[in-house]
């Protein structure tokens, strides 16, 4: 009876310690992240389930949790880059976001006419054909695509036009247009030292550093406010449950963000 209760109290224990671990993991080094609107199409789906990469940035200029950051929390001091798709913490509602960095500190970015300017010179633009998706409902909020072919009826094809940016460092990655939208034509949002500029690849569907913050928008995102970076999609689902397996997407299962 007495290796019973011991056996009980030593698997009691067992599952304590790795929740513990699990947990100190999770603090320290990744975070899982699920996409729950469309503002990063076709980059990333609603539905797309990843870990984001918490040391991509280093901890010297962060908070270390608990002060376990080995090496006196200087791993990896590396700058974010623009084109990374990065976790932030919005400077408001403090809720988790996932964006595209495009401005760094002091730069001057711009749209006009749809077409990004940063520093007062316009990104390269090159039309790739067309992103075409089902009207319905998609995800477990049951959001609905918006589409560049007018008002399309549940079922039918919705279609947005797709282009390849490439930014000034040579970071080239996929971005959707759906028509002359507000943030299309913006003033010069010029960065502070310290802050950093988002968008969505989804411009047309995005409520990014184009909107300001007293109109829920996502303005000037401080450094501090960076979780980490977004770099492999683990896992997919096009319905409301994870347990609907036959609205699993394969095809991006491990899927590498660009």
């Amino acid at each position: 009876m007495e290796d019973a209760k011991d056996g009980i109290v030593e698997t009691i224990k067992t599952v304590v310690y790795a929740l513990l671990i699990a947990g100190v993991f999770r603090t320290l080094f990744f975070q899982p992240f699920w996409i729950p609107s469309g503002s990063m199409k076709d980059t990333l789906l609603i539905g797309d389930f990843l870990f984001v990469n918490k040391m991509a940035y280093g901890y010297s200029r962060y908070s270390c949790p608990f002060g376990l950051c080995p090496f006196n929390g200087r791993i990896l001091d590396s700058e974010p880059e623009r084109g990374d798709v990065v976790v932030f913490r919005h400077p408001v509602s403090n809720s988790d976001f996932i964006k595209r960095l495009i401005g760094l500190p002091g730069d001057r970015v711009q749209m006009q006419n749809g077409v990004l300017y940063i520093n007062d010179e316009p990104v390269e633009l090159v039309p790739d054909g067309v992103f075409v998706e089902t009207m319905e409902p998609q995800g477990p909020q049951g959001l609905l695509p918006r589409c560049a072919n007018g008002p399309v009826g549940q079922g039918g094809v919705c279609e947005k036009q797709k282009f390849i940016e490439t930014l000034p460092n040579g970071v080239s990655h996929s971005i959707l247009d759906v028509g002359n939208g507000p943030t299309d034509n913006t003033p010069i949002f010029t960065v502070p030292e310290g802050h950093y500029f988002f968008m969505g690849d989804n411009r047309d569907n995005s409520t990014d550093s184009r909107v300001n913050q007293l109109a829920r928008g996502v303005g000037f995102v401080p450094a501090e406010n960076l979780i980490g970076r977004a770099d492999r999609v683990m896992f997919s689902s096009a319905g409301k449950s994870l347990f609907f397996v036959w609205t699993w997407r394969p095809d991006r299962f491990f899927k590498r963000i660009d």
